[in-house]
């Protein structure tokens, strides 16, 4: 659908993650408009205040309560950006589809596959669009390894293997992030979701048997992350997380087939292919990834389909569903249902 007038806009959630669609949004008053701003904690709206003074522009409102902010401004906004911890996103989530907004939604989408389900019965029931900001997903590069994998020309997948490090601990220690009850887990479910999202998103079926081992080195969330899993095609994966490490970050996916390899990274940052009979990987020249606001705006204005809807973190939720009660029992392998 396209849109002649500034889509207007509530914010949900104004952290850190919230930062950079703030930004974006805010240097874009023609194109999209923020009307409202959802957050209990004054110190993050200060910050919101900050950024606009710094911008020029006024501040939008906030309203501390979700229902409170809907009840108010429901009928004259269009869409819901929501960035507050991971526990909320369903019942938000819902709610904005209820009230008639579209959603992009943070990542993870969901903490359990059972609220992944009620949020797609949700969007189809009210004709909603719900976007998740994966931004792997929303890459050119991941979606062209999607196309490349799916069309067959590089044969069959036998062997998935991703993997992914970050000096997480430290920089979470003290935030809500290391608060099981409100983060729905630790490193493997927070920047390890883009992972989870990316190899389920790449393999494009479900997961048939998890086996998983969580460390959370002393910590109430975990750290260290080892999964060994198979798809329902028979297909191979491994995935390792590691969150305590040397300062910086950094991911690959491998991903092996019959007719060649494919390399890319949880957030789509390359994209190389090796075909039979090469002796490389070679870079496969791809436009930048535009930001996650600017991929939203296109799936809005149909310019493009939706590259990241809840189907795909609902394959991400029921493999996260396994990996936990897998960790749970000791690395015992569990079969998803």
């Amino acid at each position: 659908m396209t849109t002649s007038s500034p889509l207007r806009v509530a914010v949900i959630g104004c952290g850190g993650m919230a930062w950079h669609h703030l930004r974006d949004i805010a240097q874009h008053p023609d194109t999209a408009r923020i009307e409202a701003i959802c957050d209990p904690a004054p110190r993050a709206y200060e910050s919101v205040v900050a950024l606009f003074q710094e911008l020029g522009r006024t501040p939008p409102p906030v309203v501390p309560d979700l229902q409170k902010l809907l009840d108010a401004y429901a009928s004259r906004l269009d869409v819901a950006l929501i960035a507050s911890p991971h526990v909320y996103h369903h019942d938000q989530a819902k709610a904005c589809l209820e009230a008639g907004m579209d959603v992009l939604l943070e990542k993870p989408m969901v903490i359990t596959a059972a609220e992944a389900r009620s949020l797609i019965e949700a969007r189809d029931r009210t004709g909603r669009l719900l976007v998740v900001a994966f931004q792997g997903s929303l890459s050119p590069q991941v979606r062209t390894a999607a196309r490349l994998l799916r069309s067959g020309e590089l044969g069959d997948i036998l062997n998935i293997s991703g993997l992914v490090w970050q000096s997480w601990r430290w920089g979470t220690t003290g935030t809500w992030r290391q608060q099981p009850e409100i983060s729905g887990g630790g490193f493997l479910f927070d920047t390890g979701a883009h992972l989870l999202n990316t190899v389920a998103d790449l393999a494009g079926e479900d997961f048939a048997e998890v086996a998983a081992w969580l460390d959370n080195r002393g910590t109430p969330v975990d750290i260290l992350a080892a999964v060994m899993a198979r798809l329902k095609s028979g297909a191979l994966v491994t995935l390792n997380g590691c969150g305590e490490s040397i300062p910086g970050a950094g991911s690959e996916i491998r991903v092996f087939c019959t007719q060649g390899i494919l390399r890319t990274g949880i957030w789509g940052e390359r994209l190389d292919v090796q075909r039979a009979g090469r002796r490389h990987l070679r870079k496969v020249p791809l436009a930048r990834p535009s930001g996650v606001w600017e991929q939203f705006m296109a799936v809005r204005e149909g310019r493009m389909e939706n590259p990241c809807p809840p189907e795909v973190g609902l394959r991400m939720a029921r493999l996260w569903d396994a990996i936990r009660a897998s960790a749970a029992k000791g690395g015992v392998p569990v079969r998803c249902s």
